[in-house]
Parts: C-alpha cells; structure tokens; sequence
C-alpha cells in the first residue's frame, strides 16, 4: 500500500454525535435553551442558596449541572470542528462565535459558584448532611480550594468576559498562526507537524534540513512568538497577584488538587536524577550513532539498525486492544467502541491540529481521539496514550459533567498505564535484537516525558519569574531554553543557534501554563503502580478499574492508598525514576 492510499484508509471522526453541522438548527436552539435556562437559574437563585434546605440545594446544583452540559457540548463541537481544519475561515468564525455565546451565559452563572464558596462551613457542612446534597461533596471540597483565590462577582464576571479579547484571543493567534504556516524543506513545503516527523528520519542530513527548517521558520516570526509568551505572562501575573496565589504555578496546583510541595518535590527528584538518566542515555545513544557529540535534531533519531517498519492501522489497533485485553477485557471492550464507531480521526490533512489528544465532551456524548498517524510504532504508543484517556473519560462519565473529569495529574494515568501495557505486549514478543531496539525507544519516550517535561516547567518557572521584571526579549528567552535544555540533556549535545527559538513551538506553554509537570507526575505515577502490578498485588485490575471510575471524586493521595503508594513522600518519585534507570541498565549491559 502506498503512502496516500495508507492515509485515506486512516479514520476520521464523524462529530454528528454532538450536531449536524455548524449551520443546524439544532446547535441554535440548544445554544437559545442554554441562553433562557442560565437567565431563568440567576434570576430564581442569586441571593438564596445559604437560605436553601440541603434537599433544595441539592436540586439546585442538579440544574446548574444540566446548564454546564449543554454548554459542554456545543463547545466541544466547535472546538472539535476548529481543531479538524483551523485554516477553514467559516469553521473560525463558527468557533469564535460559539465561544463569546459561551462566555456570556457563563457570565449569568458566575454568581453560583461565588455564594457556595462565601457559605460558612458549619452551614454547608449542616446541609451536607442530606443523601442527595453529599452527593456532590467531592465537588463542594474542589470548589472550595479556590476560596481564598475568589475576587468580588462583579470583578469575576469582568475577567470572565474580557478573557476572550484577553488571553483566549492571544491563544487563537497563536494556534492560527502555526496552523497556517508552511516550513520549507528540500523544494517542499510542509505543515509543522510534517517537518517535527522529520526530525525522527533514519537520514542525518534530514534531520538537519528540517531542524534548521523549523529554527528558520519560527525565527521569521519569533518577534510574534515572543510578544504572545510575554503578553500571556504579564496577564497571568495580573490575575495571579489580584488572586493571592503566591507563585506563577500554583494556580495549576491547585487546579490540579496537588500540593505546591508535591510538584516541588517530583521536580527535585527529577532534576537530581538528569545525570544517571538523560545524560548516561544519551551519551550512550551518541556512541551507537557513531558520534562525538549530539545536535538538538539528533534527539529523537532512529537507532541503526531500526527498521522502524510501516504499521498499518488495523495493525496497530490490534496491538492496542489486545494489550489491553490482556490485562483487563472490560478495558478493551470499552477501547473497542473506539474503533467499531467514528470516534478517532487519525488521518493526515492540511488545516488539522497537529499532535494527538483526547476530548471527553461531556458524558451524555462520548470521547472522541485525535491523532496524527504516520504508521511509525511511536504512534502505535500515541495510539495507546490517548486510548487509554479515552477509556478513562467513559468510565468516569458515570460521575457526571461536574465530577467526572480528573486533575490532570491524574488525568495521565490510564494513558501512560495503556502505553506501557502495549510496550510490554510489545516487548515480550521481540526478539533480542529487536527488544534492545524497543527498550531504548521507550526508554527515549520515557525521557521525552519526564525529564524534557521537567525541563519544560522549569523555563515555565524561569520565564514568568523574570517576566515579573519587565518584558524579556527573544534572545533572552532562547537563553533561559538553552539553559534548561543544557542541564536537562547533558554535556553530549551541542546545541547550534537556531535551536534557542524551539520554545516557540510548544503549544502548552501558551493554552495552559505549568501543565507540563502533569506528563512527569502521571509517568512516575504509573511506573510505580505498574512495579505494584507486576509484583502480584491482589486484585489489581479492580482497583485499578476502580481508580478509573472515581473521576475527579477522589484525591492522588485516596487513590492511591489502596496500592499502598503516597505521592506525598519523596521517596515515591525515585521509585518511578528507578524503572527508567532500570531500562538504562539494561541498555548498557
């Protein structure tokens, strides 16, 4: 099979699940429903809730629940349809229009969370008492974590409006702009996705062409980077000191329901551990590419003797699902919808979001992955990463729009627990040589996750720390990369200069600030159960199961006692850096 006929037989979702199309009536009459209901909610209950019965403000929430999801829904389809093809100017302005409806019913319910939170405790905690009402205590206890953070309601309901000319719309050009842009390589020009897979081909000179391609690119239009990176800081510093939070990421901490402490603590772990992870890897990769010293574009480079062979999609899904079989049927049977039905858009088109993610819309719907699939077996692993938020997503739908999404700390841990089941899958059929292939390659995608995203949070840390200063300028913006990229990498790598504008194209530092750290959590979280599983811990797959189908109702610390793990002791982390450290030394043996 050539490669275009590879690509049209890949999947692409059908979003009519959620809606007919952008134009139909029915996304204008639920958009009319969600206007009147949201206007009726505020009109019958500002003002009352402390005065309610814990019965009455059960039912309450109820309604405001049923409101977020059909907000859920309308937005998840625009933002569905814009990352399909976020060149299509209709698809745009539909997307655009669907978010400032958005904000402005969420303006009339801004008031609801706001009164919960000025409730006294005792009070609430007096009406918690009824069946109905405790019901939603794990939502009433994440909502409370915000307390101290809370501005007046006119100021929040000021902020909340003025976010789509604010920061959403700085997002928009950003996403906008590397969508459009075309990097040119060898006579072509591609997206810049098509040019970041190049930095993975078996040809040096490749590698190369398309590092510098892509340095050159965003070096064009690095002075528009720099000023949507520095605009974006100086917003969330302004919001952050109005808000009290005492550092630039404790926000997403407390987003994350993970205490400053905890991060800190993985981050110290992490970096204590770059030289007997990154650098020995890496040193080691040098050697069998017969180099003295690595370039940026030599990262990612397949190792000689690699044949990193075609994939084929019905290939790949039967890898996935029988990995996943094989530790729990029920977990593949809830896969398998994903493949039976239009839930996944794998195939490469111009226009499409680069990358790969999961979207849960809301419960009533079902998830939906988006993939780039270029049949390598890093997207095997794509495949069974975002899967497994898949799967996760359907098993804590039971819990509701409120309470069924996780942390994102937590959000990663089916993923990175499914790719390690396929790896393993994967790796217990190799033979030698192949399995020394496959242990460096996940040994790469491990480094990719927790030490680069490590690295990541720290030029997040550096750069907002500085930007609390005064605007900081490109060039020093590349140093700062360089610097964390230096001491996270080792001494094997020279970095040329157009490697110093590389932090323009990752995408999380501009949609959300400090998430990155959330990879490095959920991968040494995972490593740790995965230890946990292998040694025979009984009943494993229900708890694990379990785990899933809790959602966003219970805590890293209650999820993880029942594998007697804690998150909230240093030693924790070493644990899952020892399983990478484990890999290396099989490598080197």
């Amino acid at each position: 099979m050539n490669d275009m006929s590879a690509a049209a037989a890949l999947p692409e979702w059908d979003l009519s699940d959620l809606y007919p199309g952008p134009d139909s009536a029915e996304v204008k009459a639920d958009m009319e429903r969600a206007e009147r209901m949201a206007k009726a909610f505020a009109s019958s209950h500002a003002g009352t809730l402390a005065a309610l019965t814990g019965p009455a403000l059960a039912a309450v929430i109820g309604e405001y629940e049923r409101i977020q999801e059909l907000l859920g829904r309308i937005a998840s389809y625009a933002q569905l349809l814009f990352a399909g093809d976020s060149t299509d100017p209709a698809i745009g302005r539909f997307y655009q229009t669907v978010n400032e409806k958005v904000t402005a019913v969420g303006s009339d319910l801004i008031f609801f969370s706001l009164e919960l939170n000025r409730m006294d405790d005792a009070l609430l905690e007096a009406k918690l008492a009824d069946p109905a009402l405790a019901h939603y205590r794990p939502w009433l206890r994440d909502l409370r974590v915000f307390r101290p953070h809370q501005l007046s309601d006119d100021l929040e309901r000021l902020t909340h409006e003025r976010d789509l000319t604010a920061s959403a719309a700085w997002v928009r050009l950003f996403d906008e702009t590397v969508a459009a842009m075309r990097v040119k390589l060898g006579g072509e020009e591609l997206t810049v996705s098509a040019t970041l897979n190049k930095l993975s081909d078996r040809d040096r000179s490749v590698r190369e062409a398309a590092g510098k391609a892509i340095g050159s690119a965003f070096g064009e239009r690095i002075r528009l980077f720099s000023l949507i990176t520095n605009t974006l800081a100086k917003d969330k510093e302004i919001e952050d000191t109005w808000r009290h939070y005492p550092r630039p990421g404790s926000f997403r901490n407390r987003a994350n329901m993970v205490e400053d402490e905890v991060v800190d603590a993985l981050v110290t772990a992490v970096r204590g551990s770059y030289p007997r992870l990154a650098h020995r890897y890496y040193k080691m990769k040098a050697k069998w590419l017969g180099l003295e010293k690595l370039q940026h574009w030599d990262r990612n480079a397949p190792l000689p003797n690699d044949d990193d062979r075609r994939i084929e999609w019905p290939d790949a899904r039967k890898r996935v699902l029988d990995a996943y079989a094989a530790f729990s049927p029920e977990l593949a049977d809830v896969g398998r919808r994903f493949f039976d039905r239009p839930w996944i858009d794998a195939r490469l088109r111009p226009g499409k979001s680069g990358g790969a993610f999961a979207h849960p819309t809301v419960p009533s719907v079902h998830p939906y992955l988006l993939l780039n699939y270029h049949g390598k077996t890093r997207d095997v692993m794509t495949l069974a990463h975002e899967l497994g938020h898949g799967v996760h997503q359907v098993l804590a739908g039971a819990q509701g729009p409120l309470m069924s999404g996780t942390p994102l700390t937590l959000a990663e841990t089916a993923s990175v627990f499914g790719e390690m089941l396929t790896f393993r899958a994967l790796l217990d059929s190799a033979d030698p040589k192949q399995r020394r292939i496959m242990l460096a390659a996940k040994t790469e995608d491990m480094l990719n996750t927790v030490v680069r995203q490590v690295a990541f949070y720290q030029f997040e840390t550096l750069l907002h720390d500085e930007r609390r200063g005064g605007e900081l300028m490109p060039e020093r913006i590349g140093e700062l990369w360089l610097q964390v990229q230096t001491e996270s990498l080792g001494p094997v790598f020279e970095f040329t200069p157009e490697y110093s504008v590389f932090w323009s194209y990752v995408p999380h530092f501009i949609h959300s600030p400090f998430y990155v750290y959330a990879y490095a959590f959920g991968d040494c979280l995972v490593n740790a159960l995965y230890s946990v599983f292998q040694n025979g811990h009984p009943g494993f797959q229900a708890k694990y199961l379990d785990m899933l189908r809790a959602g966003g109702t219970k805590r890293h610390k209650e999820l993880l006692a029942p594998f007697g793990l804690d998150a909230s002791d240093p030693a924790f982390w070493n644990k899952g850096l020892d399983v990478i450290s484990g890999f290396i030394d099989e490598l080197e043996a």
